[in-house]
Order: structure tokens, then C-alpha cells, then sequence
């Protein structure tokens, strides 16, 4: 289902998911429409605008869960802070993901990167729906019928790699994440506490357009009670600060082996596993530094990016923890660190807050 409050938007985003062989069952020009759409439609994804006359986005999502609390919505706005504001705070509500659309009607029109985006969470959360359906619960006629109920395959053994070198204190910590991520990420520090994040300076690659990684970092600040932001080139690492890499540019590290003044260095090269900020960028000048000294986890999220560095991280004796699948809303990015036996954990999210607080405080894990 699609709710946008401009006809051009709907009909073209309609047109696209429809020659992406998936079926739009409904289409509303506000909230109050989507809401009543739901009960003669049983929709497995909700694209669902944040601006909208009568019933809003916001106000339209808690009663679109609560009528079918399965639902996959992925709200689209605008690249405003206040849109970034809203869209996080409607993660936190229960939306899986956001998708930053163009400003204006020409903008979608012309938007190559919209359209991929777009049509890569349809298909995403879309089959992720249909598989937690089962085949009795489908419609039956839907274009996620065919992985509704995929045959059950014997799960591969995952290879933990052995504990990292004893006797060295983790001096910062790594987190990388994509979809999914803004919540998961909040979870973990808050679990890890500040009272331990104080100790270490905390650097986070979240894969997030640029004004959403500002508001992200505002966000993590005011959930952990630590000063919080985007990193700044040449910034130089305190303990118990949060630096998240800016959206569009690389967040990596400069600064000598065993030496204290290492800063952030920040770039526009080109995209790493497709990213910018790549989580790769940030791993590799960290394992390059910090060596064993580093503590790191991958966070649920689409593709690779993340074990290249976690390989530089493990060989050189840092701990590098996984978020497990069941947990995760979207297990690519852990998955891969995981799958290639980098992984000196694979925990579920809500274990791995108190993991990396005991390892921070030297108590292993």
C-alpha cells in the first residue's frame, strides 16, 4: 500500500513496484484512507509519507500496526532535520526503515537512486512478511506467494572465532550498522551504560543520508545522557564522547600505534561496498591503530559492509561481536562477519549491550 498525499507520487511509485512484478492492493492520499484501507486489504508493506493532510504519517502508524501488527512500514520523507527527527522517532514506534525522498515531484520523477532504494525494501521487508506469514496465512495471489513458505535448509555451522588477546584494554569502540541499525544501536549503548561508555570513545558508522546521521547522533545523546555528534576531520578522540560518521562522507582514523592522539579523518572517496560511509573505512584505520585495543560490533543491516574490516580487526587481535539473525532486521551485514568466521560472538540484540560492557571492563565476555 501506498499513502502519499501527491496523486504524481502515487501513480508513479505504483507503476514502478508494479513492473518490479509486486502488487500495490491499495493507495491513500492521507492517513485517515490508509487506516480504513487496512481492514479490506491485508498489505505486507506500507510505504507511508510523514506529510499528509487529515491523518498524518506519525499519527498513522501507530493505528496501521495495531490493525495488522506485522505489517512492514517504511516511512518516506523529505531530507529536512525535522523530517529526520520524525522519521527516527518513528522508528522507535515501530516502522522498520525510512527512505529519504526526493524534495520536489521532479526529483522522484528523475530519481534513479529513489526508485532503487525504494524498490530494494519493497522486496526486502515484503519477503521477510511472507515468510512469517506461512503459506496458510498468504494471500495466495500476492507477488511475494513464491517465498511465502521456502523449504526448510539445514543451517551451515558458524565458525566462532577464539577469544581475542587477554590483558589488553579495549581504548575505543566500533559499531557499524545499517537497516535496522538506528534502533539496535540505541539499545546497546543504553545497555552497555554510560557509567562504561565514559571509558572509551564510541565511533558509529550508521548507514543514513546526510541531516539524518546530525539528528541520529542528537538522538544517541539523548538516550545515553553523553555529548554526541557527527565526527568532525581532525577532531581528536575524548573518552565518553559518541561520534557518528557524517552522512556521504567516510569516517576513518589518523594517528600513530600507541599513541593517544588519534583524530577522526574524514573523506569523499569513493563509495566502499557500495556505502558512503562505509563501515570497512572505519574498521580498517581503527585495526591499523588501535590493534588488539579495539572492540567492535556489526549491527543488523543490508549487504557486506563491515567484514573486510572486521578481518584487519581480528588479525590484529582485536574482539569483534555479531548480532545474530533472529534478532536482526536484516541479517546481511553481521551475517557476512559472521558467515566468515570473524565473529568472537554472535549474540542477540539484547545480550550484546552487557557483552561489550564486560568486555570494556575487562571481564571478557
Amino acid at each position: 500500500m501506498i499513502a502519499d498525499d501527491s496523486a504524481v507520487v502515487r501513480g508513479l511509485v505504483a507503476r514502478w513496484i508494479a513492473e518490479a512484478g509486486f502488487d500495490v492492493v491499495a493507495t491513500a492520499s492521507n492517513g485517515r484512507i490508509a487506516v480504513e484501507a487496512m481492514s479490506r486489504h491485508d498489505p505486507d508493506v506500507i510505504l507511508l509519507d510523514i506529510d499528509m493532510p487529515e491523518l498524518d504519517g506519525t499519527q498513522a502508524l501507530p493505528l496501521l500496526l495495531a490493525k495488522s501488527p506485522g505489517v512492514q512500514i517504511v516511512m518516506m520523507s523529505t531530507l529536512t532535520t525535522r523530517n529526520a527527527d520524525i522519521s527516527l522517532r518513528c522508528l522507535a514506534l515501530g516502522a522498520v526503515d525510512y527512505l529519504a525522498k526526493p524534495e520536489s515531484n521532479r526529483g522522484v520523477t528523475t530519481s534513479d537512486v529513489f526508485r532503487q532504494d525504494l524498490i530494494e525494501r519493497v522486496r526486502l521487508f515484503g519477503s521477510a512478511r511472507a515468510r512469517k506469514r506461512g503459506p496458510a496465512q498468504g494471500t495466495g495471489a500476492g507477488a511475494f506467494a513464491h517465498v511465502a513458505a521456502p523449504a526448510p535448509k539445514p543451517a551451515a555451522p558458524l565458525v566462532l572465532r577464539p577469544k581475542a588477546r587477554s590483558g589488553i584494554a579495549p581504548r575505543v569502540l566500533l559499531i557499524g550498522a545499517s537497516t535496522g541499525g538506528p534502533r539496535a544501536v540505541g539499545e546497546v549503548l543504553e545497555k552497555i551504560g554510560s557509567a562504561t561508555l565514559r571509558q572509551v570513545p564510541v565511533l558509529i558508522v550508521q548507514h543514513m543520508p546526510p541531516v539524518f546521521t546530525a539528528v541520529f547522533a542528537e538522538h544517541l545523546g539523548a538516550r545515553t545522557g553523553l555529548p554526541a555528534a557527527e565526527g568532525k576531520a581532525d577532531e581528536r578522540l575524548q573518552p565518553g564522547r559518541i561520534y557518528v560518521a557524517p552522512g556521504g562522507r567516510h569516517m576513518g582514523l589518523t594517528g600513530t600505534p600507541g599513541r593517544p592522539d588519534v583524530a577522526i579523518r574524514l573523506h569523499d572517496g569513493p563509495v566502499v561496498n557500495f556505502c558512503r560511509p562505509a563501515v570497512d573505512v572505519l574498521f580498517q584505520d581503527a585495526a591499523a591503530i588501535f590493534g588488539a585495543a579495539a572492540l567492535a560490533v556489526v549491527l543488523t543491516g543490508m549487504g557486506a559492509d563491515g567484514t573486510g574490516g572486521a578481518r584487519a580487526l581480528t588479525e590484529a587481535g582485536a574482539a569483534v561481536l555479531a548480532q545474530d539473525e533472529a534478532t536482526s532486521t536484516v541479517w546481511g551485514m553481521p551475517g557476512s562477519v559472521a558467515k566468515a568466521g570473524l565473529a568472537q560472538a554472535i549474540l542477540p540484540l539484547s545480550e550484546i549491550g552487557g557483552a561489550l560492557r564486560n568486555l570494556l571492563n575487562g571481564q571478557g565476555s
